[in-house]
């Protein structure tokens, strides 16, 4: 995570970003890219600009805020704005990072960013490239009642299986309750790399790679247009 947060304001009220964005404006870090009114805006902007942040409305027409936050990538994070609080369990069910009721003040939203900022991966920077520190080579999940090490040397891949992952190693393969995105945090950035909102692999195992696939241990898995960019820099740029 850059040092500016760059997020967007979805909502179909016009007063409703205006008192967002005038909010925001006070908060260090922060930068603006857009104020959409509607869904269709929002996807033009996900779509082609690196969006960290996304201020979500979840009650507007055609497309709403929670169709909208399943079609986007897991790596943009969403906070829930809305006047109807029975939204609130849907809105947590997608792993958004805060639920705001509105009239939104300052210092809720303060706390929201707060929340935000201690989800992100703690980073070091070196010369070449940004890594997330990691103090273990493992890591403990929860699988068949009981709680498994995994190593990091022994990922070949991850894969997504909607409320569940599958961890791939070299001997077996391990299936657990979490998100995709709650383990990335917990793997050194150095040595994996998020493929597509499904995969994240391990480099040091990849054997041959495209623009459109990598494969390794005689598995393809693809490169989605998300997160192409990132892959094959930093690929084309080990030596």
């Amino acid at each position: 995570m850059s040092e500016i947060i760059s997020c967007i304001i979805v909502d179909d009220e016009p007063m409703a970003r205006e008192v967002l964005q005038s909010h925001l404006s006070k908060i260090e870090n922060i930068k603006v890219l857009a104020t959409c009114k509607n869904a269709l805006e929002a996807f033009k902007w996900v779509s082609s600009s690196e969006v960290d942040l996304i201020f979500l409305d979840i009650n507007m027409p055609e497309i709403s805020g929670l169709d909208f936050a399943k079609a986007i990538s897991d790596h943009q994070k969403i906070i829930f704005t809305t006047a109807y609080r029975e939204y609130a369990i849907d809105g947590f069910d997608l792993r958004a990072v805060d639920y705001l009721l509105k009239p939104i003040t300052f210092e809720r939203l303060l706390q929201s960013i707060d929340k935000f900022m201690n989800e992100q991966p703690k980073v070091v920077a070196t010369e070449q490239e940004v890594i997330v520190e990691t103090k273990n080579d493992f890591f403990f999940v929860r699988s068949d009642r009981k709680m498994i090490k995994v190593d990091y040397n022994q990922i070949l891949y991850i894969e997504s299986l909607s409320d569940y992952i599958k961890i791939h190693l070299k001997t077996q393969s391990i299936v657990t309750r979490e998100t995709i995105s709650n383990i990335e945090a917990k793997l050194p950035q150095k040595d994996f790399i998020r493929t597509h909102r499904s995969y994240i692999v391990a480099i040091h195992m990849i054997e041959s790679f495209t623009h459109e696939y990598i494969e390794m241990n005689k598995k393809t898995i693809p490169i989605s247009r998300n997160y192409k960019s990132e892959v094959l820099n930093r690929l084309e740029h080990i030596s």
